[in-house]
């Protein structure tokens, strides 16, 4: 049973501060624990806390001491538009901290690995159906699967995913009231009809998800209250698909105080 822990900072940009330091040092400790030729996976997805994080790792020294090189970068989850999309989750990484460490060269591009992108004219998009999407959604997921275990292996696990989660209660792309919380056979699934723009997503699925060895959330705002509350009261609710997240090894829950207004002062364990 792994205990989930809840850490308040006082102020919302503490989140972010204070998560960009920790990734790094979990990083930097994570491989100097290691082997030369072993890696080091992480695993991010988009929200404004994450990309906070990832702006202030830019600008901290301790990414100057990290062997980039042994560090694979991956997606718990993507919005499946062009790769150039403002709204893709690895467009705004790159801009905020991977296209730093790749020019510099400390991070080799082929450790980046990306969800796939909708390639599709505008007006193709437009004009495509339902059906029309489900199968490039599916296709672009299986494609990723097949890149997670040839890497990985046959049961791929990160060995840190860093999420946020919306006031609905989502994390990655898993949605209240859509099927793929509960998909349990696949790795990686397409997520259409997302109740949140864009419609069409990629998303790593919750198994996948919990055997990453450590998993952090990074959850800010008063709009979030009631989803923390219920995904830390109530497990493996699919009615709040952020209580699912959990990691074999540690679960911490980074927050702040309108965020945390409505959870007990005691943790909660998954």
């Amino acid at each position: 049973m792994v205990h989930t822990q809840r850490v308040v900072y006082p102020h919302t940009h503490t989140i972010a501060e204070a998560g960009a330091q920790r990734i790094l040092l979990a990083i930097l400790d994570g491989l100097n624990g290691r082997p030369e030729a072993e890696w080091f996976d992480l695993a991010l997805t988009g929200g404004s806390d994450t990309l906070k994080a990832l702006q202030y790792m830019a600008d901290n020294p301790l990414a100057d001491a990290i062997d980039w090189s042994r560090v694979r970068i991956w997606w718990a989850d993507e919005r499946f538009v062009a790769a150039d999309d403002d709204d893709r989750n690895a467009f705004e990484a790159r801009r905020l901290l991977l296209d730093h460490l790749v020019s510099a060269g400390m991070l080799p591009e082929a450790n980046i690995h990306e969800m796939g992108s909708d390639t599709r004219s505008p007006a193709a998009v437009a004009a495509a159906d339902d059906a029309a999407d489900e199968a490039l959604l599916d296709e672009a997921a299986r494609a990723y699967e097949r890149e997670l275990v040839e890497a990985l292996g046959p049961e791929p696990a990160m060995d840190l995913l860093v999420l946020g989660m919306g006031p609905d209660g989502h994390y990655a792309s898993l949605f209240p009231g859509h099927p793929q919380i509960g998909e349990r056979e696949r790795l990686v699934v397409g997520v259409d009809h997302s109740p949140k723009l864009p419609p069409l997503r990629l998303s790593m699925t919750a198994p996948l998800m919990a055997r990453s060895r450590r998993t952090w959330v990074l959850t800010a705002g008063s709009g979030k209250a009631e989803a923390l509350a219920r995904a830390l009261a109530e497990p493996n609710n699919p009615a709040t698909p952020a209580s699912f997240a959990t990691g074999t090894e540690e679960c911490i829950w980074f927050t702040e105080p309108s965020a945390a207004a409505g959870v007990p002062e005691t943790g909660t364990a998954h």
